[in-house]
């Protein structure tokens, strides 16, 4: 399978889809975006902005205690210049995780939990800034890469209203984001959950901890070419897939082959 990727009729077909659908809705709609530094909120930012104007764009910092790379996500804001509130999740996720403990007294709490309920907490927040500015629409950052793995909390970043970036492999996100001007230390940061650490204490690659590339996971999803790891990342994405069944919205489809569409219907 040839693909092809026309990175400038792509990123005009995104802003033009994304102005149009949430216009629909409301011409005076805010859409409200969690920026977490990394490239897909980074890009997924400068596409509403484009699309939207900067006033209608709502960017939420939102760390849970100390976030090592805050400092990407406030750089991000100012390079757009839009609006953007910073609240700090930690006494939230510190409050339930008390209460949920003292139902389970002497068990740990398992990874499961310590690393999905981050995610949910800032899903709310989001949507609670969205209710309370009264015509906020909330934004779904995940790529087609993550979600092929199931690298993404059901309720938690996998959700949102609509997703300009939901259907772009990583590559595309990055080569939008560059093609759009934004910082290349924001568009090629090694791509994290911001959770994972490595054994010295750094933030562990999404690739080390997946155990596949992604370049190799693009690969599959635009060509279907039997790679090395073909077999794994199939696999993965059968475990997973309940979450792309449960969760539909809105999203930019950019007309582009894909494999696991084409060959699973999701």
């Amino acid at each position: 399978m040839e693909y092809k990727f026309n990175v400038e009729e792509q990123a005009a077909r995104c802003i033009e889809w994304t102005r149009d659908h949430v216009n629909a809705i409301s011409p005076n709609a805010v859409a409200v975006i969690g920026i977490s530094g990394g490239k897909d909120s980074t890009c997924c930012a400068a596409i509403l902005s484009e699309a939207l104007g900067k006033d209608r764009v709502l960017g939420l910092l939102l760390p849970n205690g100390k976030q090592v790379d805050i400092a990407d996500s406030r750089q991000l804001v100012e390079h757009l210049g839009i609006p953007h509130m910073e609240i700090n999740i930690a006494d939230s996720v510190d409050g339930l995780t008390a209460e949920i403990a003292r139902q389970f007294p002497g068990q740990e709490l398992n990874q499961g939990y310590l690393t999905n309920t981050p995610a949910r907490i800032r899903m709310t927040t989001l949507f609670g800034v969205a209710a309370q500015i009264g015509n906020g629409l909330v934004v779904n950052t995940c790529n087609r890469s993550e979600d092929v793995v199931g690298y993404a909390t059901i309720f938690g970043d996998a959700a949102g209203t609509f997703s300009p970036i939901c259907r772009m492999t990583t590559e595309e996100v990055i080569a939008v984001g560059d093609y759009l001007g934004l910082p290349g230390s924001l568009t090629h940061k090694l791509p994290t959950d911001g959770m994972s650490l490595n054994a010295d204490g750094t933030l562990m690659g999404d690739e080390v901890k997946l155990g596949v590339s992604y370049h190799e996971i693009n690969t599959i999803i635009r060509t279907g070419e039997k790679t090395e790891n073909y077999d794994k990342i199939v696999s993965m994405y059968k475990r997973s897939r309940f979450k792309l069944d449960i969760v539909h919205m809105p999203c930019y489809e950019p007309g582009l082959y894909d494999y696991f569409l084409e060959n699973f219907g999701i």
